[in-house]
């Protein structure tokens, strides 16, 4: 979506569909919406006294109006109450205006700022939701249909009206950082939406090298004996079973002109995940395609790093394979060597994230990083404990979670912290090894973190279980059914607030 920021007035503005919000519970249009229905002769007002439009959160009534005004139709969508209104409401809203612009068969509408009355906002974080929203709202995935009626209907300009030139300069960053995030959740929507024939190790490894002519960005792709040259056992027994190869993808970004410590992200990066040889249950296996999220959004959130010329160095770390059962294959039993030297004894081959991570965050560690954060689709636990709303956090350092959990409010993409008491580790206890690669079923995704914990050293590390955000059963206002991309623009709200502090 081509999107343009401009000084103009809402009820001059010549549009295919005028934007307009409202809160539930106002009795008086806001400003912007005034001024346009004094030249419509009252339609707004008159929905408002009926009861029509009460302003519920995404409520919408499209109403056209020619001749009376420049534009064609004008869109009234409804940001909720006020006094539970948050910025993630401007972006929903924005989702779900977008959708009804495509409804009515236009290809652009004009908006302008919303939410100027929310606390403790700044225009550029509105603009970026607005945007946000909008762009996310259009996605649509259509590579393996045959008739591709759908791409005949796509919105594909967007117009934010800055009604004082004092606004247009913060209405621009926003629009440019919005346009940024949305844009890497959809290449992680569609690098998920791939099937696992198409998305494999190679082609992730192929799509890192894209990133790679980024600005400012490099990329070096371990093979299988180089991985083993420097024993990453865990890695590898993962990838034992599977005849694709497996492939450590490491990718750097330098906007910084100090050489200093880099934040490090690590993505489980399963392109598929059958359970191996403690196989899966085949309902919903084919979910399995997405158990690659974390690594794709290590890949976007590196790409969105670049184009915004963040002042930051980055590092992101890809352990690519598949879980596949085969003649090679790990067994429940066996025991596996680590990067770190730790050994791990296996006794759930479906337990495969954490072994992949295991590795990954061991070479992290060797990097001397800032901060570590990885991201995974770890546990059916988290989606038991947390449904589809929240992204289980889990952490060593109060600084690095309160950042992230700000970065998350901001994003829409709220985290919540579970504990990571030592305690736990009794579950993991092994016989033959320093530590086994499950703890039972009580308390799974505590476990599984305690699990990463150990390969982690002294540095400030966050651990984000996106198992319970990564799918989606339904449609909702900017989220696709199917892979959502939920955690991508988390990260990159937390690395665009690092670079501000």
């Amino acid at each position: 979506m081509n999107v343009t920021v401009q000084q103009g007035k809402i009820e001059r503005e010549p549009a295919e569909v005028l934007v307009l919000t409202h809160f539930e519970g106002d009795e008086r249009l806001n400003d912007q919406a005034a001024a346009l229905d004094r030249i419509l002769g009252g339609p707004l007002r008159g929905l408002l006294k009926s009861g029509e439009f009460e302003g519920k959160l995404n409520q919408s009534v499209l109403l056209h109006a020619p001749g009376k005004t420049p534009a064609k139709r004008v869109l009234l969508v409804g940001l909720g109450k006020k006094k539970d209104a948050r910025v993630d409401y401007i972006r929903q809203a924005m989702g779900t205006a977008v959708k009804r612009v495509r409804q009515a068969g236009a290809s652009s509408f004009v908006t302008c700022l919303h939410g100027e009355d929310l606390s403790k906002t700044s225009a550029v974080e509105l603009a970026q939701a607005l945007v946000e929203g909008a762009i996310l709202g259009t996605y649509q995935f259509t590579e393996y249909l045959s008739d591709k009626k759908a791409d005949n209907k796509q919105v594909s300009r967007l117009t934010v009206l800055a009604t004082d030139a004092r606004q247009l300069a913060d209405l621009k960053e926003g629009a440019r950082r919005g346009t940024a995030t949305a844009e890497a959740a959809m290449l992680v929507r569609d690098l998920c939406n791939h099937p696992s024939n198409v998305m494999t190790p190679t082609r992730v490894a192929s799509e890192a090298k894209k990133i790679g002519h980024e600005r400012s960005v490099r990329v070096k792709i371990l093979e299988r004996a180089h991985v083993e040259r420097l024993g990453m056992g865990a890695f590898l027994g993962v990838a034992r079973g599977s005849h694709e190869p497996p492939k450590f993808i490491i990718l750097e970004y330098n906007g910084s002109r100090r050489n200093g410590k880099p934040i490090v992200i690590v993505g489980k990066t399963i392109t598929f995940d059958t359970g191996g040889i403690s196989l899966k249950p085949s309902e919903n296996m084919e979910q399995m395609k997405a158990d690659m999220t974390g690594g794709a959004e290590v890949l976007a959130t590196v790409r969105a790093a670049s184009r915004l010329r963040l002042p930051i160095r980055l590092i992101g770390i890809l352990p690519a394979t598949e879980n596949m059962p085969g003649g090679r294959a790990i067994k429940p039993g066996d025991v596996l060597k680590s990067l770190s030297g730790k050994s791990i004894e296996v006794q759930n081959t479906d337990a495969e994230g954490r072994l992949i991570l295991a590795d990954g965050l061991a070479y992290a560690a060797r990097l001397k990083p800032a901060a570590v954060i990885d991201i995974a689709t770890l546990t059916g636990a988290c989606v038991v404990a947390l449904g589809q709303f929240a992204i289980g956090m889990f952490g060593n350092n109060e600084d690095l979670k309160r950042a992230v959990r700000d970065s998350g409010m901001k994003a829409g993409e709220r985290v919540w912290e579970m504990p990571l008491w030592e305690e736990y580790f009794e579950q993991l206890k092994s016989d033959v090894a320093d530590m086994r690669n499950i703890g039972g079923r009580g308390g799974g995704m505590i476990t599984a973190a305690l699990f990463l914990s150990k390969f982690v050293g002294d540095h400030p590390w966050v651990h984000l279980d996106i198992a319970s955000t990564d799918w989606s059963e339904r449609e909702r206002a900017y989220i696709p059914k199917g892979p959502t991309g939920i955690g991508t623009r988390l990260l990159i709200q937390y690395l665009i607030d690092q670079s501000l502090s």
